[in-house]
This record gives C-alpha cells, structure tokens and sequence, in this order.
C-alpha cells in the first residue's frame, strides 16, 4: 500500500467516525421537542457588547432585532467609540417600539477582558429570567432561541452552533466562512458522543439569570482573554452542565483583506492552544488526533501523490476528497446553514489550518478589531 493510500485510508476512517458521531447527536437533538414555554421571548434579556468597526454591524443588529422582537436587549457600547454610537443610533430609529436598554461605558481596564466588563456592568440591570450573551455580529432566529432555553431545563449553560454567511464577502471572508461551516458541527457535536463539552461557543450562549448570579456572575472571568473557555470552566468549577444544542447561530463578520482573515485565524488558534493546555493527557490526545491530525494526513496524502502519482492513489485521494466535500455539506445543510458550497477554498482553509497553529505557538499577540493584546500562557493578558 503506497503512502497516498494508508493516509487516505486514516483520513476517511476519521471523517467517518466524527460525521456518523455528529449526525447521530443532530438526529437525537431533533427528536426532543421545544416546550411552549421556551417560545417566550420576554422572558429573554439579550445581552450585546458591541464595538464598531465592522460594516455590516448595524446590518446584524436590526436583523436580530426583527428575529426577537419582544426580547430585551441590553447594548453596551465604549463611550469613546463613535463607529458603534453611530450604527446603535441608525438602528434604534429603525425600530421605535424595541425593548433597548443602552449602557456607555469607559474602557475597560487593562488586563480586563472588555467583552466581560461591559457583560458584568449590564448584569444588576437585568430582570429578565434568563440571559443570552451574543456577539454582535451574531443573529439568532426565534426556533434557536426557544432550542437553548428549552436546553436550560436539564443544563446550567446553553450553547448554540455557528454559521458563517459569506454572501457578499470576497474570498478572504468566505475562506473564513470555510473554516468554521466545514467544522462547527464535527468539533461541538461530535465529541458529545463520548465526552461532555470541554469549551464552548462564545458567540451565543444562554444562562437563566438567577443561576448565573448565583456563581459570580461574570466577574471570576474579567481577566481571562478567552472568556467562552473561561465561562466553561466557571461553570464546570460549580458543578454545572453544559449543553451543547444544534441551535444555529448565524454569524456575519465582514473581513477587509487577507491580513484580516490571517489575524482572526491566529486569534481563534491561540484559544485553541490555552484550551489544550487545561486538558488532561487522555483528553488532549484525543483532540490532536481527531481535529488536529486530519489536515496533517491531509497534506500528507497530496505530497505523496505529488511525489509518486499512480492510479490508486490519484483514485483513492479524489474518492476522500468528494467525501470532505459532501459530509459537512449534508451536516451543514440539515442543521439550516446556508452557505454556497466552495470545495477549493473548503481545500484551501483545512490546509492551512497546521500554519495557522504554528503561527498561533510562536506570537502571543493578537489583534482583536483595534486592540492588540499580549496573551500569556494562563490565559490572561494586557495591553501590547
């Protein structure tokens, strides 16, 4: 057997086993019914830290708003931060009649993760029985919304699943929206069929209040950089469950460039290495060999067929690649993830993937929108 063969073979073993894990958790999800008491959207308070910079942020916050119409938003905006000012504003004249509470804030201090600051100042304010943090450049349909709080019943924390929209963007926006569409459902839903949740999406995640004051609050997670890892292990440290639903978040981040997109990949890979870090032996293995070797196998399989080109390995390296393609298509398209199929660029963001790793171990230091941050091994970090 050629060295083409032996990791196509590994690689579609792999494949097989997350896609059969991750359809079997989306089917078994789908069978529970959503109770009509998680329909109410007043008893929901969507908390948004927003920071301007994007283009399409005041597109994404009146689409939430059309989404969840009798939810109430608590948005918190950077007082020196005229980009957000202006887009809140555009959107609050759109929509006279929403429920919006808007919280200016100075900055956060250095070493204080800003996202977690502006959550932990708008939490006092909040009355609504249950609590949902979304990014701002995230929006979630009503079904998704009933999914996580019906989730809540048998679970402290509800996550959802993320979708990115790439229509519209140039390719590295849609590269990005690669990367994340072919893995959201085998890195979250696959693993459930062993192991509980280890971190979490911190796009869109769901807490009913009382619970959530009743273990801190935000607070114990204002120093940690990575605050959905930090949220998971708070949650965890107090005995609490995670719940990771099939609920879809429909994520739109507007990318201006290729120095954009390698910037957001070193930030998300870097959390990736502080998660790592906080697994036991057994755990870590079991990441590394189900997310991290396929690309390697990947790279693998097309520089032995590059080197020693035969008909088996040229068959065998196409049979797994229409196998790449069409397994996150269908998980994609049964979860409701509309999103163009692009198997060349789908190609092109898992090879890249080990790169991005690389880059991510050797530079500590992110840039996150206009803020650069110098992150340390324990996760906390200051100002660069």
């Amino acid at each position: 057997m050629s060295l083409a063969v032996a990791c196509v073979c590994t690689y579609a073993a792999l494949l097989v086993l997350r896609s059969a894990c991750a359809w079997r958790e989306l089917q078994r999800q789908r069978a529970c019914p959503v109770p009509p008491s998680a329909r109410r959207m007043q008893d929901v308070a969507v908390l948004q830290p927003i920071l301007g910079g994007d283009p399409r942020l005041g597109e994404v916050l009146d689409d939430t708003l059309r989404a969840l119409p009798q939810a109430r938003f608590h948005w918190l905006l950077d007082a020196d931060d005229a980009l957000a000012h202006a887009a809140v504003a555009a959107v609050r004249a759109a929509h006279p009649g929403a429920a919006i509470d808007v919280r200016v804030l100075p900055p956060a201090p250095d070493g204080c993760n800003p996202k977690t600051f502006k959550l932990e100042a708008a939490l006092p304010r909040v009355e609504a029985p249950v609590c949902l943090v979304l990014d701002d450049d995230a929006a979630l349909s009503a079904d998704a919304l009933a999914r996580l709080v019906a989730a809540l019943d048998t679970a402290d924390l509800a996550t959802a699943l993320p979708g990115y929209r790439d229509d519209g963007e140039r390719w590295p926006g849609r590269l990005l929206a690669r990367f994340v569409n072919d893995n959201a459902a085998l890195t979250y839903l696959a693993p459930l069929a062993w192991a509980p949740p280890v971190s979490i999406n911190g796009m869109c995640y769901a807490l009913r209040t009382e619970r959530l004051r009743a273990i801190g609050g935000f607070s114990p997670l204002r120093h940690a950089l990575a605050d959905d890892l930090a949220m998971a292990d708070h949650v965890r440290a107090h005995g609490g469950r995670i719940a990771q639903t099939i609920a879809p978040v429909s994520v739109r981040t507007s990318l201006d460039g290729a120095a954009h997109y390698v910037r957001q990949m070193h930030r998300w890979m870097l959390f990736a290495t502080l998660l790592l870090r906080r697994q036991p032996p057994c755990t870590r293995a079991a990441i590394v060999l189900l997310h991290g070797l396929p690309p390697l196998l990947l790279w693998a399989m097309l520089m032995a067929l590059a080197w020693r080109p035969g008909l088996a390995g040229v068959g065998a390296v196409a049979a797994v690649l229409a196998m790449r393609a069409w397994a996150p298509w269908a998980l994609q398209r049964a979860l409701g993830v509309s999103s163009a199929t692009r198997p060349l660029l789908s190609l092109l963001a898992e090879l890249a993937q080990p790169l991005h790793l690389l880059h991510a171990t050797c530079v500590r230091t992110v840039r996150w929108r206009s803020r650069r941050y110098r992150v340390q091994a324990d996760g906390r970090f200051h100002a660069a």
